[in-house]
């Protein structure tokens, strides 16, 4: 069966294009990024790709239902904002560290007849 017929020139540029299924994909980024445009495609690539898989898998088209999807990203994106991210981890990191019950690092040191003086360091 014949789902599309699109038709390009040399430089790419579409001269024809003729669906014959109708799929919700970018009214559906239209929902997500709240009047999309260019720049979002841009930008949020990696939105935009999570929002097609999604949609079509394996050469599949899996879900059609816009509502269906939308709340499929509304929850990636819930999660993202639960786990901070990638780029909060070094601070997460830091905060942990601070907030470790630690003993207090000891100034002099005394095994016998050495003595080792410990120098003042700042942990952070």
């Amino acid at each position: 069966m014949i789902k599309a017929i699109l038709i390009f020139n040399n430089h790419g540029k579409p001269r024809l294009i003729r669906f014959y299924q109708y799929f919700v994909f970018v009214e559906t980024l239209d929902k997500c990024f709240e009047n999309v445009c260019e720049l979002d495609l841009i930008f949020h690539m990696d939105k935009v790709h999570y929002i097609l898989q999604e949609v079509v898998m394996g050469g599949m088209v899996l879900e059609t239902n816009m509502n269906e999807i939308v709340a499929q990203v509304e929850l990636q994106n819930r999660m993202e904002k639960s786990e901070g991210g990638l780029s909060a981890a070094p601070a997460r990191a830091v905060s942990a560290v601070k907030n470790m019950n630690l003993p207090e690092i000891p100034r002099n040191i005394n095994i016998g007849d050495i003595n080792i003086k410990v120098p003042s360091l700042s942990p952070f």
